[in-house]
């Protein structure tokens, strides 16, 4: 799911009664194997956050992290060495072997531009020592950095992209270059379901059309994520670059939100039963 606080989900709807919600991240994370943190993309938070959530979380579950409105859509990807820095130093690097991808959301109206693209993909760190060298050119905004990497793995990272000029081969070749993974939306206005990293970023919105997931349809999600990790390619559906060739076997993140964030709880655990799944454990 993307974030654990949620009314919708109180009152025995996921949560059982009575439950505080001070527990409610221990509880989800027990539940289900991942949940994007959205709070970082409104502001950067502080170390002892994620220090805080990383402890509420078995040891083999993981975070996606949202990355910040200041580098996507205030900044649209230009001149952000600085914001990134500050990003990576706040205390994202605090999760350690429970930090997963970083989701990068472009704002809607921000169209391609190969060379904007190109420079934001050139500063992105993919392992724990080029995280940290970019954490310490923070400026003084960020008052107490953590530049401790520690059990963070590989530094992966997604994008998810709202305008139509994206759908270009230029595009996905570029991501395909940097092992950036291209966020399956299921939306109207983005269908494509091209892979280009070495693992699978979905955020699914609400099948289009709709405003939730019918049980035929969490049956194809489920299908096309077990292909996905088998390595036998996603099947069906819509490509800017149709694939060719042998697919890897991948790790597969998928997250419920948006519009159909009320069941997404649901949705998860449908999916973790559809593949016979088990949630992490402690």
């Amino acid at each position: 799911m993307a974030g654990w606080v949620f009314e919708d989900w109180r009152g025995g709807q996921f949560y059982p009664d009575g439950l505080k919600q001070k527990d409610e991240l221990s509880y989800a994370s027990r539940h289900v194997g991942a949940i994007e943190i959205n709070a970082t993309f409104y502001s950067n938070q502080k170390a002892a956050s994620f220090l805080n959530w990383k402890g509420q979380t078995p040891p083999d579950f993981m975070f996606a992290v949202k990355g910040h409105q200041l580098v996507t859509h205030i900044k649209k990807l230009k001149d952000v060495e600085g914001p990134l820095a500050n990003f990576f130093a706040s205390g994202v690097l605090a999760l350690g072997e429970r930090l997963g991808p970083i989701c990068w959301q472009l704002p809607g109206n921000l169209g391609f531009n190969p060379e904007r693209i190109a420079s934001f993909l050139d500063l992105l760190p993919h392992a724990a020592k080029d995280a940290v060298a970019l954490a310490e050119k923070h400026d003084e905004r960020i008052t107490a950095p953590h530049l401790d990497a520690a059990g963070v793995g590989p530094v992966r990272h997604a994008i998810e992209v709202r305008h139509k000029s994206f759908a270009d081969p230029a595009f996905i070749a570029m991501l395909r270059a940097a092992n950036v993974a291209l966020v399956v939306a299921d939306t109207a206005d983005w269908p494509y379901f091209d892979q280009t990293a070495d693992f699978t970023y979905c955020r699914l919105q609400g099948a289009p059309g709709g405003d939730h997931y019918e049980p035929q349809e969490l049956d194809a999600w489920a299908k096309r994520f077990g292909s996905l990790a088998a390595g036998k390619g996603i099947g069906d559906g819509a490509f800017v670059v149709p694939p060719e060739g042998a697919e890897p076997e991948r790790d597969v993140f998928a997250f419920f939100v948006s519009t159909d964030k009320p069941n997404a709880p649901r949705n998860a655990l449908g999916i973790i039963d559809r593949l016979g799944l088990e949630p992490a454990a402690d």
